[in-house]
């Protein structure tokens, strides 16, 4: 395979990447992981089981709130006074994907502590900094979708990589 032709699957997922419902789900998906592991971890378990279970509820927790957001939609929708049926419902719902794929990184890391892959101890903070970075490519990613130079658009996904930040240690102290 050729240089040239992978560049056409790789422009491909870059187009899809930056669209607004993928950028939403995966910067909303990530602050949800974080937000999660650091509420289930807060109480200062880490035996493999309760690894397991933070991973439980971080999976039950992306699915439930990207069916809110997907139902929140679909009621938004009746607005425009337009019937949209049940198929298109059911389409809306389920283009909400990119919420739950955003947390499986952390789903990863804390199944993995749990099956003993690697020391359960201390994980939440290997998920934090994975959460950050993916914050970084998502600003950096939707900064070059808009047009942003190279410097701009690492000056961005920096920024929105702190404002991230920001928001998980909110929800941590809120919790």
């Amino acid at each position: 395979m050729t240089h040239l032709s992978l560049r056409q699957p790789v422009r491909a997922l870059r187009r899809c990447a930056a669209r607004p419902p993928v950028l939403f789900g995966g910067v909303y998906g990530a602050v949800l992981a974080s937000s999660m592991v650091a509420a289930l971890t807060e109480q200062g378990e880490t035996a493999p089981a309760d690894r397991f279970s933070s991973a439980q509820w971080l999976l039950v927790t992306a699915v439930a709130s990207a069916l809110a957001h997907g139902y929140a939609h679909l009621i938004a929708l009746r607005g425009d006074r337009t019937h949209h049926g049940v198929h298109a419902g059911v389409r809306l719902l389920l283009s909400e994907w990119p919420l739950v794929l955003a947390t499986a990184p952390t789903l990863v890391l804390l199944l993995g502590a749990a099956w003993g892959w690697w020391p359960s101890a201390g994980i939440e903070y290997v998920a934090f900094a994975v959460n950050v970075v993916l914050l970084f490519v998502w600003g950096l990613l939707a900064a070059r979708a808009a047009g942003r130079r190279w410097g701009s658009a690492l000056m961005i996904g920096t920024v929105d990589s702190l404002l991230g930040l920001t928001v998980v240690v909110a929800n941590a102290f809120i919790k």
